[in-house]
């Protein structure tokens, strides 16, 4: 991050390698132990860009770099536990990334004024903590996403200054007390549901005009009974107004009974004295009258009614108490499994039986297990074969490696169980199935998967195979990533599964399913990060063509599909004929062109000349900020 923002002076105690940013104090930086919580930049006067490897600060909870000079695109990869990111006031270009769906702890996000552009996606569904969103003046385009209709938690909304267009009704369903939506493109008529939010303001857009259908409100109503561009309506004024001479009228009946008791009572001047005293005994000293002084500043920086208030005031809450004391903890780097009785795995899963199997690989058979209190988890069942000579701790060490693993694109391992020479892990069930099956089983009926659904799997996938070979500690090898071994969740993001066994693939007889193996892959002891970023390539490869990566019933040439596809991978003609047919022609062929560019780095055959991951990352990455 350091070097992306061109070295700042400003952050001298910072440095592009080694040190220790607790230990040594460096400028803007907040611990708790030996984990860094908090990054406070804010008017730093720094340029240059954020980087792309921001997720490995799993411990920060607080990311604030406004009011600076910063430029780029949002880097796809942020603190994935943050509660309150700042990015507003700099010259972020782009969208707005994808990532920050994944960021379930997120109380609140402020990217305004910047030049972001585009639509937005419809990431917001799993933002249920999200109290506070500002995207305005920006360059933002587009309907809002259905998606926004999740946000239960969200009290201020500011979108004002920006070219969003299409209907409001999605924020019906939202409980604002703060709600911003001037200067833009908006059409049609107001839910009327937001009668009831304290503070609106809908000026400069295109509202329908005449009767309201039902359900709906005119904007011209909306301004009757609500504060909009900082002006108040008559009846407002009309209260305001009576409310300031009922106050004048106290004020005058008390002063004019002091009056009386002053002329009466000449010792008044005395008891004035002693009051005085009394107020410094409280603790404001000579200086008292200050703690009644107007902050004139304060007022003026605070603006008309109805605009946004400054940062500090949104976020006083947030920041009250010690940070460090105030953090959510994040996912333990290592967090207890639970084990399972092998009695109740057999019961959940009819005895292991074949109606049950959800898939066979070459280190054991997955069960589909049903419990009593409705839950629903899959059991991998590993080949004894490989514990045979007593060696059950190994399959300690499995579980011990496996539960140090957490990210959002892997499956996370729900428990385990070694009891009688069955050794099983039992992982969280997806409904989806694999892309496997999503790719080569569904039939023709079937809804395929969009293009730019494919491209989020293949970003989701390299996320998660850059978190095993940079990330993790010590890193670590797949060995067998394939289309079948990524499921799908409900929103169809991708989660990497058979993380962390290692182990048992090497010393499979059979490594990998035919045509994901790298050609150095003769044996299990030859596999490498690289093999994995060949087996990576395959899967994009099938993303791409809907073919599978062996296919005996393909003409002789075709059978294998990175021999068939690779050399056409640079041919615009040849590339269109190779894209999916299920995808009916719907897809960006510039897209297309450059995702192509990509596979081909992967499935080279010298393993020095394939990138390492996180490059593969930044490129996906980049290509989807273009789409």
């Amino acid at each position: 991050m350091f070097t992306s923002l061109n070295s700042p002076k400003k952050l001298k105690d910072w440095s592009s390698s080694g040190g220790d940013p607790c230990g040594d104090g460096w400028k803007g930086i907040d611990c708790s132990g030996s984990s860094v919580t908090e990054i406070k930049l804010s008017d730093f006067g720094l340029s240059g860009s954020l980087g792309y490897k921001l997720a490995s600060l799993q411990s920060v909870t607080y990311f604030d770099v406004s009011d600076n000079k910063i430029s780029g695109d949002i880097p796809y990869q942020l603190p994935p536990n943050l509660q309150h990111l700042d990015l507003s006031k700099n010259s972020f270009t782009g969208g707005v990334p994808y990532s920050i769906a994944q960021m379930s702890s997120l109380k609140d996000l402020d990217l305004s004024e910047n030049k972001l552009s585009g639509q937005l996606s419809d990431m917001f569904n799993q933002l249920q903590k999200l109290n506070f969103l500002d995207l305005s003046e920006n360059k933002l385009s587009g309907s809002l996403p259905q998606s926004f209709g999740s946000l239960s938690s969200l009290s201020t909304l500011y979108l004002q200054s920006n070219q969003f267009s299409g209907q409001i009704k999605v924020l019906a369903r939202l409980k604002l007390d703060d709600l911003n939506l001037a200067d833009n493109e908006f059409t049609g008529w107001i839910p009327i549901e937001l009668t009831t939010v304290k503070s609106i303001n809908i000026e400069g857009n295109s509202w329908s005009t005449g009767a309201a259908p039902p359900g709906m409100t005119t904007s011209d109503q909306i301004k009757s009974t609500h504060v909009s561009s900082g002006k108040l309506s008559g009846p407002m004024i009309a209260v305001i107004v009576m409310a300031i001479l009922l106050a004048l009228a106290i004020l005058l009946a008390i002063v004019s009974k002091r009056r009386s008791s002053f002329s009466s009572n000449l010792i008044d001047e005395e008891e004035n004295r002693s009051h005085h005293k009394s107020f410094n005994s409280f603790g404001m000293g000579n200086d008292a009258d200050t703690g009644i002084k107007v902050d004139v500043k304060a007022l003026e920086s605070s603006g008309p009614i109805g605009l946004k208030p400054s940062l500090s005031s949104r976020l006083k809450s947030f920041k009250g108490s010690d940070p460090a004391k105030n953090t959510t903890p994040r996912r333990r780097v290592s967090f207890v499994v639970t084990p399972y009785v092998l009695a109740d795995l057999q019961s959940a899963t009819s005895n292991f039986a074949t109606g049950r199997l959800l898939g066979e690989g070459s280190i054991g058979r997955v069960y589909k297990a049903k419990f009593d209190d409705g839950k629903v988890l899959a059991v991998k069942k590993i080949n004894s074969s490989f514990f045979q000579g007593g060696q059950s701790e190994r399959f300690s060490e499995v579980v011990s490696s496996i539960s140090k693993i957490y990210h959002p694109n892997i499956v996370d391992l729900s428990g385990y169980c070694s009891e009688q020479g069955h050794n099983m892990l039992v992982f969280d069930y997806f409904k989806n199935g694999s892309l496997h099956e999503f790719l080569h089983l569904h039939d023709e009926f079937s809804k395929p998967l969009t293009w730019n659904t494919r491209v989020r799997i293949a970003l989701g996938t390299a996320r998660a195979a850059e978190y095993l070979h940079e990330t993790c500690s010590p890193p670590l090898v797949h060995r067998s990533i394939k289309s079948s071994n990524i499921v799908l969740d409900m929103e169809l993001n991708p989660r990497l599964s058979d993380c962390g066994l290692a182990l048992f693939y090497q010393d499979a007889t059979e490594n990998l399913a035919a045509g994901y193996s790298a050609p150095e892959c003769t044996k299990g002891s030859a596999y490498t990060y690289k093999s994995d970023i060949y087996s990576f390539g395959v899967v994009m490869l099938e993303l791409l063509t809907g073919r599978m990566p062996f296919d005996s019933s393909k003409p002789r040439a075709e059978q294998y599909l990175v021999q068939w596809a690779t050399p056409q991978l640079h041919d615009i003609d040849s590339l269109e004929r190779m894209v999916d047919p299920a995808l009916r022609g719907l897809y960006p062929p510039k897209s297309i062109s450059r995702f192509a560019d990509i596979i081909a780095q992967c499935v080279q055959v010298e393993p020095e000349f394939r990138p390492p991951m996180s490059d593969v990352v930044e490129s996906l990455h980049r290509l989807i900020q273009r789409a």
